[in-house]
């Protein structure tokens, strides 16, 4: 399991944001067509979970991405 951590590591330091939106893009079309495979009168259980995992992983990684912004357009008050 360490070496495939390894290997995802080098992949994405080896990566430009376009490999990374690809690689997005990728997955939710994957997850689309996931929750398409769901009959509908039982998609209520796994939207309120995507929505939970969305919330859950979308807050930390805009914390970080401002972050970063913060120190790209105000180098000076970061210092």
């Amino acid at each position: 399991m360490k070496k495939i951590f390894e290997c995802a590591n080098q992949y994405v330091r080896d990566s430009d944001w376009k490999d990374l939106a690809l690689l997005k893009l990728c997955l939710c079309a994957m997850g689309i067509m996931i929750g398409l495979l769901i009959p509908k009168e039982k998609r209520k259980y796994p939207f309120l979970v995507a929505g939970i995992i969305f919330v859950a992983t979308y807050i930390p990684l805009m914390v970080k991405f401002v972050k970063i912004a913060a120190k790209t357009f105000c180098p000076e008050k970061n210092s």
